[in-house]
């Protein structure tokens, strides 16, 4: 039986702040999977690139995976940070240990699972700082994923996701990159080669230590296989521009404004007069 877990009401429930409207749903099962970037008390912006989506980071804040089972059932969510179970360090898989979701619930993952009551912080930072990265697993930095599964005994409402004996394991994004390619190539013969991207600036690090209580539970899935896989890259703003998927920034206006300011200050020596 794999170890499980059951997060309690969210220590780090980020009370009082406004974070930006959800954008449409994207996930395609029961658990919505978002970040938090807790110094500066926001929802990370999700933009799409072909079936990819990204998130900016920003070097040095630390982050929260938010999770919302928008289901009446109870689920099983398996993290993976940088390739890695959040919980158990070891490189991910779905068959692992993970956190069990009640229905309706929301829980803040804020960190590497140290104990029942603790937890290192996710924090944004240079790859060869990362906790992959000082591990020596720095292949899979960038991305945050989740595998959702059901309970056994549950009605199942969303189509579970298959694996594919005998073939390497691609993501969505690799098999949709890929199948892109060979229409390519049928039809021209040729496939001009992509651009290179640019390096990846961040990676998530191993940060302070902080409360975070959770407790055992049992949890039987109702399948060998999740019924939602999602993944989120992340890297820094100026990669995500250098790819074409955040708008380049314009250029300082400089010399005189039309509107430099909203009011009218009085002049020198006017004293307030009408």
């Amino acid at each position: 039986m794999k170890r499980l877990l059951l997060p309690l009401l969210a220590v780090l429930a980020l009370c009082g702040f406004r974070p930006a409207p959800l954008p449409p749903r994207l996930d395609p099962g029961p658990v919505y999977l978002t970040v938090l970037d807790r110094d500066a008390g926001t929802t990370l912006p999700q933009y799409r690139d072909g079936s990819q989506r990204w998130i900016a980071g920003e070097k040095g804040h630390r982050y929260s995976v938010r999770l919302r089972n928008h289901s009446a059932e109870r689920v099983l969510v398996v993290v993976s940070v940088d390739g890695l179970n959040a919980i158990s360090g070891e490189v991910a898989a779905p068959g692992q240990t993970g956190y069990v979701l009640n229905p309706w619930q929301t829980a803040d993952i804020s960190g590497w699972r140290k104990s029942q009551d603790e937890v290192a912080q996710f924090v944004f930072t240079s790859p060869g700082k990362s906790y992959a990265g000082r591990t020596g697993r720095p292949d899979n930095i960038g991305v945050i994923g989740i595998a959702v599964f059901r309970e056994a005994g549950a009605v199942l409402t969303t189509p579970a996701l298959k694996p594919v004996p005998g073939r390497r394991r691609l993501s969505t994004q690799d098999a949709s990159a890929q199948a892109e390619a060979m229409a390519d190539s049928s039809a021209r013969g040729s496939v001009a080669p992509a651009p290179a991207a640019p390096a990846q600036r961040l990676g998530t690090g191993h940060g302070a230590r902080e409360t975070s209580q959770v407790r055992d539970t049992t949890f039987e899935r109702s399948t060998d296989y999740p019924v939602q896989q999602t993944e989120l890259r992340y890297d820094s703003a100026s990669n995500l521009r250098a790819r074409g998927i955040l708008p380049v920034q314009p250029p300082r206006q400089e010399g005189p404004r039309a509107f430099p300011s909203q009011y009218v200050p009085d002049p020198p020596g006017d004293g307030g007069r009408r």
